[in-house]
């Protein structure tokens, strides 16, 4: 596949033509111009892998000053910019002048077409090379950035679940792990939505490359274009330097974007263009790269909703869920609670110095009637404030701090008594009383497997 753009500036048309005819076939497109005064625009609006430059034009056809002065125009405005100067023998002093005060080659007239394939060649793999020098520093430095900001991890992300639900989850993630299909996660807030995509980025083609993560729900909307798509210098008041945007430093590896429910409407219909076309650009430029990401995405908004109330694209959602994944809530999970609450156990145990072995059957029957609101963060949460505030060698119903019963379950009065609810939760119950087996819940409910597989699959349990 051809890549690269390539800029030939000459007052002399029929070498414009046959230098556009003899390099088509190194590149995807080519541009020429018969007049210097062009250039600037040009290099402005469109990023030229290499320049193709005359060295003397009709208005000074010797001295070659011309050719100096533009050089030092596209270099003030590109200092990566790659040069070629055209020039004539007679001119060879001064195109070697020029390598030194920044151009990277000449090419004499006349030329050899085998030479000057190879220089031109050559240009453009030193372009690049630059380019994806450049891209490196600024994924580096992203990576630099969010590892302190964010503290992630640096052994492999560890998922906890034997619930039935949760093997169900791992499996489907298995088949499509060999796979670049793009992920929606939906759930309530605290059901570990980020953990999980960065559990799947582990299990992914792209796990080597670099891994974005973006938590939509904590930037200001007036900020949420420029940390996406990042800006040029002065493109608005306070942009004093270029920045790449997050979806430009994941180009190769995966951008996670958290709460992707709060993009506004317009922004949505950019985010749509980048996905469609595979291109983006920064604010304040006219010049458009190339984006190859694997976007994963979570939301603890109803999309669904969100799209019969004008307030989410529908042609966005297709772009994003082609594999669609519900992380369930902590009350649905069964023994999975016990599971976790051992692994904060630990994680705090040794972090505070505490001499603990376990948590009381008490407070284990209290943890397990709690309706757990807050998901699998509250419950860390939990675990953490009981490790402080104990003292003795087991955690007891006491050093828990939990909300009452009445805040957590708040159900509306003119939901009390409906029987769908009613059978719904009675189900939920069950099955996290018998920690997901379905022998087990369908026996305690009085009824068959076949029955409460159909039962679970009516409520999308």
């Amino acid at each position: 596949m051809k890549r690269g753009k390539i800029l030939i500036v000459d007052d002399n048309e029929d070498i414009l033509f046959t230098l556009k005819m003899l390099l088509r076939p190194l590149v995807e497109s080519i541009t020429t111009t018969t007049d210097p005064r062009e250039l600037l625009p040009l290099i402005s609006r469109t990023h030229f892998n290499v320049i193709l430059l005359d060295m003397n034009f009709r208005r000074d056809a010797v001295s070659g000053k011309e050719g100096f002065q533009w050089l030092g125009e596209i270099l003030r405005l590109d200092a990566g910019a790659v040069v070629i100067f055209i020039t004539a023998y007679a001119d060879t002093e001064k195109a070697v002048q020029a390598i030194k005060q920044g151009a990277t080659d000449f090419i004499p007239k006349p030329w050899q077409n085998e030479k000057l394939i190879a220089t031109v060649s050559s240009a453009l793999q030193l372009s690049f090379s630059r380019t994806e020098i450049e891209t490196l520093k600024q994924q580096k430095e992203a990576l630099k950035e969010q590892t302190e900001a964010l503290s992630l991890p640096a052994k492999p992300t560890c998922v906890i679940g034997e619930s039935a639900v949760m093997q169900a989850i791992f499996q489907t993630i298995k088949k499509f792990s060999d796979t670049d299909a793009n992920l929606l996660l939906l759930g309530e807030n605290g059901t570990g939505k980020d953990l999980m995509a960065r559990y799947v980025y582990e299990q992914s083609p792209r796990k080597n490359e670099i891994y974005v993560p973006i938590d939509l729900g904590s930037i200001p909307d007036t900020l949420f274009e420029s940390e996406l798509f990042g800006y040029e210098k002065g493109a608005f008041t306070d942009a004093r330097k270029n920045k790449p945007g997050r979806v430009e430093v994941a180009s190769g590896g995966t951008l996670f974007l958290n709460e992707i429910g709060n993009l506004s409407l317009p922004l949505q219909a950019k985010l749509l263009s980048v996905i469609e076309q595979r291109k983006s650009s920064r604010l304040g430029s006219t010049t458009s790269y190339p984006v190859d990401v694997r976007l994963i995405c979570a939301t603890n908004t109803d999309l669904y909703a969100a799209i019969d109330n004008g307030q989410f694209r529908q042609d966005l959602l297709y772009r994003i869920n082609t594999i669609e994944i519900r992380i369930p809530p902590l009350r649905e999970r069964g023994n999975d609670l016990f599971l976790l609450a051992e692994f904060f156990l630990q994680r705090y145990r040794k972090k505070y110095k505490k001499e603990l072995r376990g948590i009381s059957k008490e407070a284990r029957k209290m943890l397990q009637l709690y309706r757990w609101p807050g998901n699998v963060r509250e419950l860390e949460h939990a675990i953490e404030r009981a490790v402080i505030l104990s003292a003795g060698t087991m955690l007891t119903a006491d050093d828990f701090m939990l909300r009452s019963p009445q805040s957590s379950n708040a159900i509306p009065e003119k939901e009390k008594y409906n029987l769908e609810r009613m059978e719904r939760e009675t189900i939920n119950e069950v099955l996290r009383i018998c920690g997901g087996n379905i022998t087990l819940a369908a026996e305690m409910l009085g009824i068959t497997r076949t029955s409460l597989y159909r039962r679970i699959e009516k409520f999308g349990l």
